[in-house]
């Protein structure tokens, strides 16, 4: 018999064939979709890189591209005294007085920012920036002067005989015909009382004399925070002084400072991705309205109103912000003011050792018995046998070269001063010293000391020494 037929290969319609089932593919993400998730992390992340960026700047106090708050009369009146030396050549002197964080840097800053964008402003405006921290006496001022005219090649080797005429010299070579040509220069004295201090003041004379006279155009500004600076001023320097006096003083309450704060925090109108600004300001609008950032920033406004220490703050808050937490909150400002309001010498207190620890509170018991008067190791080693004695723990009972090795390190650290420097034949032990932390910050360091002993404790809580 024959094996039966096989099956046509011919193959059926494909209407009348019945359909296969298709085994059912997981979808990976496409390339497409990778693409675009790289592309919006770029994005994000370049909107923090702007942010970063923009609000470093603003809060960076010497720059000036934030905003000047209750300066307005200051800035206008200083202006129009640097553009009348800039455009009609006047010479002229002012002062800027103010305490320390009251925005003096700030200001003359903006003043000259705005000064380049004038029209009528001529672009070969010379400045002169001298400190007096670092300028010490006229010498190392005119060699600062020199080099910041660009007039080394011109001075040489000349030799001069007097201040007068080397300063009249470099002035001199700056000119390019008559004195419509000449390029005004202004000179900025920061730390201007520190200049009081030179010999016979020959630099702010000169300076000022020029200001008066009809050769350079000149105007010299001088940023200072002592209130009775023209009191130190000599007869013939105060003659020569414009007594042109501007006072800066932060006067706003704490609703003003809160405007502040959200103007300072806000992204601006340009800013490249408007949702995300929209987003940031929104959030900086529900920190201005959150009470525990209230709390943060009333804290810092009785302890201090100068927009430095904000900034310092803001500062500290806004490096928690990444691409990851692209948003401040009321923990990172909590966090920046626990980071900013750390005592330095408080945290020194925390790495000494017991014995050292001990030593400190033997001073303190001493600032409290004699009223704040100096003392000495001799003094403090007898406070602390007396500790060792009520207490009788042979933990604590340590030769005194040991315990004069300790003290000589506390020395080191500072949070001892002597009251005048040692001599070589004065005796270590019997050098008058000074205890350089209060009470409190003793106090607040034994808190969080690790594993500080129960007893040392209470002998630091108690009011009076061990008898």
């Amino acid at each position: 018999m024959r094996p039966p037929p096989r099956p046509s290969s011919a193959r059926a319609p494909a209407s009348l064939r019945e359909p296969r089932m298709q085994p059912v593919r997981r979808m990976k993400p496409s390339a497409m979709s990778k693409r675009k998730l790289r592309e919006s992390s770029g994005e994000s992340a370049e909107c923090i890189s702007q942010v970063q960026k923009i609000l470093r700047e603003r809060f960076c106090r010497h720059c000036a591209a934030g905003r000047l708050f209750g300066m307005e009369q200051q800035h206008r009146h200083l202006l129009e005294l640097l553009r009348r030396t800039t455009v009609h050549g006047e010479s002229n002197s002012a002062l800027l007085i103010g305490p320390r964080g009251s925005g003096k840097s700030a200001l003359l800053n903006h003043v000259l920012k705005d000064l380049r964008e004038m029209e009528q402003v001529r672009e070969n405006l010379l400045e002169v920036h001298l400190n007096g921290l670092l300028q010490t006496n006229d010498s190392v001022a005119l060699k600062e002067i020199t080099r910041q005219l660009q007039l080394e090649n011109v001075v040489g080797d000349k030799v001069f005989g007097s201040f007068a005429e080397n300063l009249a010299f470099l002035l001199e070579a700056l000119r390019k015909g008559d004195r419509s040509s000449s390029c005004p220069i202004l000179f900025v004295l920061d730390e201007f009382d520190l200049f009081v201090h030179h010999k016979n003041q020959t630099l702010l004379y000169n300076l000022f004399d020029i200001s008066q006279s009809a050769q350079t155009p000149v105007t010299v500004i001088g940023l200072t925070c002592r209130q009775d600076i023209l009191e130190l001023l000599e007869k013939r320097v105060k003659s020569r002084f414009s007594h042109r006096q501007i006072y800066l003083l932060n006067s706003f309450d704490f609703k003003q400072y809160m405007k502040i704060f959200k103007k300072q925090l806000s992204l601006p109108a340009e800013f490249p991705d408007e949702s995300f600004a929209q987003k940031w300001n929104n959030n900086v609008q529900l920190l201005s309205e959150d009470r525990a950032v209230q709390g943060v920033l009333q804290s810092l406004f009785q302890h201090s109103k100068d927009l430095r220490s904000l900034h310092s703050l803001l500062m500290l808050a806004c490096s928690a912000v990444t691409v990851h937490h692209p948003l401040l909150t009321a923990a990172d400002l909590q966090e920046a003011s626990r980071q900013h309001s750390t005592d330095s010498k408080a945290n020194l207190v925390h790495g000494l050792s017991v014995l050292e620890i001990c030593l400190i509170i033997a001073m303190k018991h001493l600032n409290e018995v004699y009223d704040g008067e100096p003392f000495n190791f001799q003094m403090v080693y007898n406070e602390f046998q007396k500790f060792i004695q009520r207490k009788a723990h042979s933990m604590y009972n340590f030769e005194k070269p040991v315990v004069m090795k300790a003290f000589e390190h506390l020395l080191q650290l500072e949070l001892v001063q002597p009251l005048e420097r040692p001599s070589a034949r004065a005796q270590r032990e019997f050098l008058l010293l000074r205890l350089l932390l209060d009470s409190s910050q003793i106090m607040d360091a034994l808190q969080v000391y690790p594993n500080c002993p129960t007893d040392v404790k209470q002998w630091a809580a108690s009011s009076l020494s061990w008898l």
